[in-house]
């Protein structure tokens, strides 16, 4: 049986395919719609390339959790480091809050990784990846506070998550505007200053 970690310039396109394929899948339908037959339709390849690339749904599951969130990562760490380097005032921090909360469109893609969220709360195997997913969340809320000259930026970081996330589900499910997430992290940041 070929070892499935070794990872080739040929099999990294057919992954990131199918793993694009499932977060559109679970978008639209929930986990439950994702089986191997749909994910090579929507992917273009075959049934088997799925089987050889993921062995089992739980590792499909949280491959496509943390590609989605890696590639949040590295689009927000670049933001908080230019930040950092270009300074950021409050009223320029709740607008970058707003852009990455509701600035996206209302499309599957955006779904998915609340309901892989979701369902992480009732498969413990997916849990660490979720982990995985709020720990990069945390640091760069982190970076970003720090670079506003929040105190205690670590402490306030996972509240700070907490919010936009909220808000962001908010805006996905009701199509409220960003300015409720805006007025929201201003609030936020003004109060933490305030109290400095």
């Amino acid at each position: 049986m070929p070892n499935r970690s070794v990872s080739s310039q040929a099999s990294a396109p057919t992954r990131e395919r199918i793993i694009t394929a499932v977060l559109r899948i679970i978008g639209e339908g929930g986990v439950a719609a994702v089986t191997n037959r749909r994910i090579a339709t929507v992917a273009g390849v075959s049934l088997g390339s799925v089987t050889y690339h993921f062995a089992t749904q739980h590792e499909l599951l949280r491959e496509s959790l943390l590609h989605f969130v890696r590639g949040e990562a590295r689009h927000f760490t670049e933001l908080a480091d230019r930040c950092q380097t270009e300074g950021v005032d409050i009223d320029d921090a709740a607008s970058l809050a707003g852009q990455v909360g509701c600035g996206t469109s209302l499309d599957s893609a955006h779904l998915a990784p609340f309901e892989l969220y979701l369902h992480a709360g009732r498969d413990e195997r997916l849990r660490q990846a979720a982990g995985e997913a709020f720990t990069a969340y945390d640091r760069v809320a982190a970076q970003i506070l720090t670079a506003l000259g929040v105190p205690d930026a670590e402490r306030l970081a996972a509240a700070t998550v907490a919010l936009v996330m909220g808000l962001q589900l908010r805006h996905l499910a009701t199509g409220d505007p960003a300015g409720d997430l805006v007025d929201a992290v201003l609030l936020l940041t003004r109060a933490t200053a305030a109290n400095t």
